[in-house]
């Protein structure tokens, strides 16, 4: 099916209807492509549309900045705006001068320099939200949610893909040329490409499991402190996230190394080089992107709902973990991810066992698995993958 004949109203959108009437400014903020600008520009027609990326526009605004802001002074949309940093300072003043809500919309495909500026420019007068590819729920309610998981995971969650009917191999070949080595590149100023590109590959193969900064940066043939950098970047591009591990010493030998994941599947798999079709239950890497996906999912529900859960994992050297968690009041709630179709009860014992350790109250226990029923067994909720939330 395709998205050209479907309205696909994005989760978000809601809550930051709601804050243009409570701060002057809001920044839309996420990965390259996740539909950032069609957001904007479908869901806010009030407000006019400026992309900083055309040159004229530019110049405008960095030569003649006062006649810029009188021109384009309410519900404005600035797309792009990082590639007019001097902006930001003025955006300040006009903004102090006046308690008028909802003036402006900033968004940009350059993260790590967009939020420079509004970090070091516009704290405290600025709301933030930060827009994904599509989560399940926009999925389902477009009719795009495939019931083939193996489908689900290599195709990925990116708009292009539904909205042009691209093939993901293709979509995720020209999205690492022109954006991960291209941009990214430049931001970290690689002289070598190459080691980059394979610097993301190595990352792909980790994805699911514990950061091991020292043999990553053995592997990539790189130091420690480069290797850190280079992740951060990533992160900071939304292309991967890390996992931090719950700190509470409900064991002596608790694991405090965080977890790598990528926020899409379809790009991951893609760096694995599993191609359409080659992606079955027996794959190593089938219940790494599994978890992979789950956790993704999960993430990017936080946001989109502005659900405000840290979530965090935990584990200990004896073997005892629990996927993920996050804390609710003087509670948690608690998730086990399987990639089978069937639960055994060990993997049932894993979140009870947790609850035996933990201080806290457990207010939920949620197993995850790939298969489609729903139901309860010993007070745990047993969740198909698509019902997720």
């Amino acid at each position: 099916m395709n998205a050209d004949d479907l309205s696909i109203s994005r989760n978000i959108f809601p809550d930051l209807q709601k804050v243009l009437t409570q701060y002057p400014l809001v920044a839309l903020t996420g990965p390259r492509q996740s539909g950032k600008t069609t957001l904007l520009k479908t869901m806010l027609p009030e407000f006019r549309y400026v992309s900083l990326e055309d040159k004229d526009n530019r110049a405008f605004a960095l030569e003649d900045t006062r006649g810029f802001f009188k021109a384009y002074d309410h519900q404005v949309i600035l797309d792009e705006v990082q590639r007019a940093p001097e902006v930001f300072s003025y955006l300040q003043g006009v903004v102090d001068s006046s308690r008028v809500m909802g003036r402006y919309i900033l968004s940009g495909s350059q993260n790590f320099d967009l939020m420079a500026n509004i970090t070091q420019s516009l704290a405290g007068r600025i709301s933030i939200f930060k827009l994904f590819p599509f989560d399940f729920i926009e999925m389902q309610q477009a009719g795009l949610l495939s019931e083939d998981l193996s489908q689900v995971m290599t195709r990925g969650f990116y708009p292009a893909i539904y909205d042009r009917s691209i093939e993901p191999d293709r979509y995720y070949a020209d999205y690492v040329t022109t954006y991960v080595e291209r941009d990214l590149t430049q931001l970290v100023n690689v002289q070598n490409k190459r080691s980059f590109k394979n610097f993301i590959r190595l990352c792909a193969a980790r994805a699911g499991q514990l950061i091991n900064y020292n043999s990553l940066a053995r592997d990539a043939g790189i130091s420690h402190t480069t290797a850190s950098n280079w992740l951060s970047i990533l992160e900071t591009s939304y292309i991967t996230y890390m996992l931090e591990p719950n700190h509470k010493n409900y064991s002596k030998r608790v694991i405090k190394s965080p977890k790598l994941y990528f926020y899409d599947t379809g790009l991951l798999c893609h760096l694995l080089n599993i191609r359409k079709g080659k992606l079955t239950p027996q794959h190593p890497q089938w219940g790494h992107i599994f978890e992979n996906m789950i956790v993704g999912e999960l993430v990017k529900q936080n946001y989109h709902f502005s659900k405000l859960r840290d979530y965090k994992f935990w584990r200990d050297t004896n073997g005892n973990e629990v996927d993920l968690l996050y804390q609710q009041n003087e509670s948690q709630i608690v998730y086990e991810i399987k990639s089978s179709q069937t639960i055994q009860s060990k993997t049932i014992q894993q979140l009870l066992k947790y609850a035996s350790l933990s201080t806290d109250k457990i207010a939920a226990k949620n197993l995850i698995y790939s298969g489609e029923d729903a139901y309860v067994r010993s007070k745990v909720d047993i969740t198909p993958w698509q019902q997720v939330k």
